[in-house]
């Protein structure tokens, strides 16, 4: 039979995770329009630059993962 998987252990690392989460549900904080940006309202451009900041929270994450694989 296969072995059952070993549990990793908690990385307070895996925290960033909850910024975007948490920015993105937070509607009452960008439920405006002002200020604006290029004639674009701030509840769109807010939600925009989270996917941008999302990305570069996942970056640290992934390499902190890949760098923990080759260890064994």
């Amino acid at each position: 039979m296969d072995k059952p998987a070993r549990k990793r252990p908690f990385r307070p690392v895996y925290l960033l995770l909850l910024l975007p989460f948490v920015a993105a549900l937070w509607v009452p904080f960008y439920n405006r329009v002002d200020p604006e940006i290029v004639g674009i309202p701030f509840f769109y451009w807010y939600q925009l630059l989270w996917i941008v900041l999302g990305a570069a929270i996942l970056i640290p994450i992934y390499f902190w993962e890949t760098r923990g694989s080759d260890r064994g």
